[in-house]
């Protein structure tokens, strides 16, 4: 491990997918844990089902382990190839898992799974940490409640519910956090006025 220039943990996607491919325990272990959650995000996203989708995230780096010599950085990032593995392999999953008809009601979410490729939230990534930066400088209650609307779909009433605390207080969390995250995406870099 002498002749890298970066720490181990600072080497570049294509570098641990080269250890990963030449069997070097470190490196592995590198690249499982910097892509660990992302991996079984995809999985959990397809499936909604959290044993499967960490039998598919195992999948996932085992298929990258015996196919890392043939990734081609031409036709995208180290997170696409993985992800698209991933994605791939829940949706033949779901599929396999399906042996009865599917309600209409159950279609939508299995299309949209279908629908946003790995490709897309890759694209997405930049406006994700934007946002979680966003979120992480609400105040606490703020985006607790946001999240609970935004999220998981919850109701003022069951927000309020929930936080035990007056309907009027969680509908202005919830107003004010949206608020402050619309100005806080909306504004230009470096625009900011600090006073």
């Amino acid at each position: 491990m002498t002749g890298f220039r970066f720490p181990v943990g600072r080497l570049p996607d294509e570098a641990l997918l080269s250890g990963l491919a030449t069997g070097d325990p470190e490196l592995a272990v590198i690249f499982v844990r910097r892509f660990q959650q992302r991996v079984f995000g995809v999985a959990m996203a397809v499936t909604g089902d959290q044993q499967l989708a960490e039998d598919i995230a195992q999948q996932t780096f085992e298929r990258a382990w015996r196919h890392a010599q043939i990734y081609d950085p031409r036709r995208g990032s180290v997170t696409t190839w993985l992800t698209t593995i991933a994605h791939n392999l829940a949706v033949d999953a779901v599929r396999a898992r399906r042996t009865e008809p599917m309600a209409p009601e159950d279609l939508d979410p299995l299309l949209e799974a279908v629908t946003e490729t790995p490709e897309r939230w890759a694209l997405a990534d930049e406006a994700s940490t934007q946002l979680r930066a966003a979120l992480g400088r609400l105040p606490r209650e703020q985006a607790r409640a946001l999240m609970m609307a935004g999220i998981y779909g919850m109701t003022a009433q069951q927000v309020a519910d929930a936080e035990q605390i007056p309907l009027g207080t969680a509908k202005t969390r919830i107003r004010t956090a949206m608020a402050r995250l619309r100005t806080a995406l909306t504004a230009p870099e470096g625009g900011g006025d600090d006073r």
